[in-house]
């Protein structure tokens, strides 16, 4: 459906240490950008973070959008207009049906931006029609579709970039780096943490029907049918377990990722999570408010601690990691890393390490690195493996926490076992006629 018509029709309906960066500045995959050497994007999923997303994809002047989809005709309309006065050119193609994109063979790389329940038919899709991807984490809503997926991306040799994009924001490489350099000694603990003030309490509404120019059956798509309510929809899907994770899923993949990094550990063989609806009851909200998790290693602990409605966490900070090894503590957070020594008597193990600012650049890196992988196939730096097994890691805690029971892993055989009730909800369940795909 080309965009007239679209539109007639919905109008209708380290410095200073000595640590070598882990990660180079970007520098443009074609040089001066000739119109045959355009990456034509697509975008499904536009209302926030996907448009922030494509956004920065068109900072990057190797990059044409050619398409848009969105169930919603207020946002798809939006964005549709936000495009062309940002790059001065009409998009082509918008579409309401994600398939669509997938068919377009002018399409060269899709961005999904939908809610977590539709990222893995979409990735599967688009890698078996020769696409490469910029996915926006959680990688899925299930341990099951992440191993579909990353089965997917390797067996059609995609390249998928998770969008996880601390990966590309220099200065947490530089504090693994140094983590890894033992200056701190011995690391016993590390603490993760998310005081969410921004994601408060969600009022009961009543059902309604889906607003005026919403497809709300593509919307809710292998998810169960309910009735359309405001606080399923739009942003508010996280903290439903139909569509997401919550805040464990929100911000657990962020930030349990460079604790997974900076211990070099892979997933824990034992997890064991309690929380709930302790802050808000009778609110709307189904995923923990509180919530906290152990994940435990032969020689250290993971430990995650998530609240939504508060705003001050360990180190009077909203989100972050601390390290505690026998000499110092790192902390890490968005805006930078430090470490602070341990003071036995009077005396400092070690020298602190002053605060070191991040450049604040993330996204626009990330983006920059997928375009680079676009052209050289390397892995991107936030690879689909590594999207895998945060994910992986998020969703074992929610498990948990929702079994009320500790939870084993194990990784040989890739599956919760012992628990027949984990292993269910580790399993995607998808509604008629949306299956689950096959690789």
């Amino acid at each position: 459906m080309n965009r007239r018509i679209f539109i007639q029709k919905s109008a209708l309906s380290a410095a200073g240490l000595g640590v070598t960066p882990l990660i180079s500045a970007h520098q443009s995959i074609y040089g001066p950008t000739a119109p045959g050497n355009k990456v034509k994007v697509a975008l499904i999923g536009c209302r926030s973070q996907g448009y922030s997303n494509l956004n920065v994809f068109l900072d990057y002047p190797e990059v044409e959008c050619v398409a848009l989809c969105d169930v919603d005709d207020e946002w798809l309309n939006k964005r549709a207009a936000d495009v062309e006065k940002k790059t001065e050119k009409k998009v082509p193609y918008l579409y309401k049906d994600w398939r669509r994109v997938i068919d377009n063979k002018d399409v060269d790389a899709v961005i999904i931006a939908t809610p977590d329940h539709w990222h893995c038919l979409p990735l599967v899709e688009a890698a078996q029609a020769g696409k490469d991807l910029y996915v926006e984490k959680p990688l899925s809503n299930t341990i099951e579709e992440c191993d579909l997926m990353l089965k997917a991306a390797r067996r059609y040799d995609r390249i998928v970039q998770v969008g996880q994009w601390q990966r590309s924001d220099p200065h947490w490489a530089e504090a693994v780096a140094y983590l890894r350099s033992n200056h701190i000694g011995r690391i016993r603990t590390v603490k993760v943490w998310a005081y969410q003030d921004g994601k408060p309490t969600l009022p009961v509404k009543p059902d309604t029907a889906p607003p005026a120019g919403v497809d709300y059956d593509m919307w809710l798509g292998p998810a169960p049918q309910r009735p359309f309510n405001e606080y399923r929809f739009h942003y508010n899907f996280r903290f439903f377990w139909d569509y997401a994770g919550g805040l464990m899923s929100d911000w657990g993949v962020h930030l349990l990722d460079y604790a997974l990094e900076g211990m070099d550990a892979g997933l824990p063989a034992h997890v064991y999570a309690s929380g709930g609806k302790m802050a808000y009851p009778n609110d709307a909200m189904e995923t923990p408010d509180t919530l906290m998790a152990t994940y435990t290693y032969k020689d250290f602990n993971i430990i995650w601690d998530h609240a939504c409605g508060i705003n001050h966490g360990l180190f009077d900070k909203k989100e972050g990691l601390a390290f505690y090894g026998e000499n110092g503590t790192m902390l890490l957070t968005r805006a930078g890393w430090e470490v602070l020594p341990v003071v036995a008597g009077n005396t400092p193990r070690m020298e602190a390490v002053p605060f070191k600012k991040g450049e604040g650049r993330g996204l626009y890196r990330h983006v920059g690195n997928f375009l680079d992988c676009i052209k050289s196939r390397a892995l991107p730096n936030a690879d689909i493996s590594i999207g895998a097994r945060v994910a992986k890691m998020s969703h074992l805690a929610n498990i948990s926490c929702r079994v009320q029971r500790e939870i084993f892993w194990d990784d040989a055989q890739n599956r919760i076992t012992g628990n027949s009730e984990a292993e269910a909800l580790s399993k995607a369940h998808y509604r008629a006629p949306w299956t689950l795909p096959k690789v």
